[in-house]
């Protein structure tokens, strides 16, 4: 069963530096992630958020491609091309895929100035390994879906892992 879980970092940096790591653990078929988002929370209260899927462009291309498409039909190519483009991307920005997008501007507002997080919406994960190469990020447990006793086993583990990895 999927899982999601926040994890926050001491600065706003660290998150953008975990996620080449995140997709290096996924092609070595140690997590698999559905979906994940970063949040940094700016010192002047700002907050910034990328996340992996983006349904606006994904969503302007597929338009563009099938309005070019019904644009050959009708001989106006480039009107279709247009057409089909912004009413992609106007579908693509209104649907939500993966984490809730609301949720993400609610706990990134509860996060520290200065700080950064990551979302991550676990498939899958051999959380061992993971955490162990995720140590030295120094992450912190800010959130998760996981039961009570699932939950304190990983930040047991988070706080061992920083440990060793501050030593």
């Amino acid at each position: 069963m999927p899982e999601l879980a926040v994890i926050g970092f001491k600065d706003t940096t660290t998150a953008d530096q975990v996620i080449p790591e995140l997709e290096a653990l996924q092609r070595e078929g140690l997590i698999q992630l559905a979906d994940w988002a970063r949040v940094i929370r700016k010192a002047d209260g700002g907050v910034d958020t990328r996340q992996m899927t983006n349904t606006t462009g994904a969503g302007m291309a597929g338009g563009a491609l099938w309005g070019m498409l019904f644009g050959l039909i009708f001989f106006i190519p480039v009107a279709g091309l247009l057409i089909g483009g912004a009413m992609g991307a106007m579908m693509g920005h209104l649907s939500d895929y993966g984490i809730d997008d609301k949720f993400i501007k609610e706990v990134g507002k509860q996060i520290t100035p200065g700080t950064s997080a990551l979302f991550l919406y676990v498939v899958s994960s051999t959380g061992d390994r993971v955490i162990e190469r995720l140590a030295k990020y120094q992450p912190t447990l800010i959130r998760t879906s996981l039961s009570n006793e699932a939950e304190q086993k990983l930040r047991t583990a988070l706080e061992q892992a920083n440990t060793t990895a501050t030593a």
